[in-house]
C-alpha cells in the first residue's frame, strides 16, 4: 500500500494508496503554525497540495460553489490530488447541480461524502447515487439510527466502516487530540485495510490538524 499524502510523492504504482489530509484548508488561524506568515489566502489551496494529496470539501455542503470556480480550486492542485466534495442529501437536496460540480473538478475528484440526516429510505439513496457522475466513489454519512445494519447500494461504503467491500474506505478523524500512541494504533488499522483509504483530520482553530496528519502519513508508511 502506497502513501499518497505529499504531493512530492512517487506516482501511483496501481497499488492501493492511503490519501491524508484535513477537513478543509482555507483557514488564517493556520498561519504562522502550518501556512508561512507570508502566504496570501488566495494562495492557501496551493501551498496545501504541496504538502497533501487530498481535502475534504466541505463548503459544497452549505452552499455550492460556481462550476468555475471548482476549476479553479481543480486548477491550483497537482495531478494526483483528490477533493472530497460533502453534499447534505436531503430529499430536496440540490443533486444534480452538485453532480455538475463534481464533474467540473475533473481527474481531481476522490470520493463523495454525503451526508444523510433522515431515517432509513433506500429509495432516497437510489435517487441520489442517480445523479452522480458515473464512477463517483461515495461514502454515506449516516446519522440516523434506523440505518444501522441497512445494505448499502453496491460500490459505496459507509463513512467509517472498515469492514464493507466497496474497494475503498473513508475514515474522519474527529476526536483530537491524538497522543502518539493514537497515532500508531491508527496507522495499524490503516496498514490492514484493503483498497485505497481516504483520511481526514478534523479541523480546528489552531494547526493541529496538519500536524496530525503529516505525522500520520509518516506513521503508516514506515510500516
Amino acid at each position: 500500500m502506497s502513501i499518497t499524502s505529499c504531493a512530492t510523492s512517487a506516482p501511483s504504482s496501481g497499488l492501493p494508496e492511503v490519501y491524508v489530509g484535513t477537513s478543509g484548508w482555507a483557514y488564517p488561524s493556520w498561519k504562522p503554525g502550518f501556512y508561512p506568515p507570508s502566504t496570501p489566502a488566495g494562495e492557501f489551496l496551493a501551498y496545501y497540495a504541496g504538502r497533501f494529496r487530498t481535502v475534504e470539501l466541505n463548503t459544497t455542503g452549505y452552499r455550492l460553489p460556481g462550476e468555475e470556480q471548482m476549476r479553479r480550486w481543480a486548477g491550483r492542485t497537482p495531478p494526483g490530488f483528490r477533493f472530497a466534495p460533502k453534499l447534505d442529501a436531503h430529499p430536496r437536496a440540490p443533486v444534480a447541480a452538485f453532480g455538475r460540480r463534481l464533474a467540473a473538478l475533473g481527474d481531481r475528484l476522490g470520493p463523495a461524502r454525503l451526508l444523510v440526516r433522515n431515517a432509513r429510505d433506500d429509495a432516497l439513496l437510489a435517487r441520489l447515487l442517480g445523479a452522480l457522475p458515473s464512477g463517483t466513489r461515495v461514502a454515506w454519512d449516516l446519522r440516523h439510527p434506523s440505518w444501522e445494519g441497512a445494505p448499502l447500494p453496491p460500490g459505496t461504503v459507509a463513512v467509517g466502516d472498515v469492514e464493507g467491500d466497496a474497494g475503498f474506505r473513508y475514515l474522519r478523524l474527529r476526536e483530537p487530540p491524538y497522543s502518539e500512541d493514537e497515532l500508531r494504533g491508527w496507522a495499524d488499522t490503516i496498514r490492514s485495510l484493503e483498497g485505497d483509504v481516504f483520511v481526514y483530520l478534523r479541523h480546528e482553530d489552531e494547526p493541529a490538524a496538519p500536524r496530525y496528519a503529516e505525522r500520520l502519513a509518516e506513521l503508516v508508511a514506515a510500516g
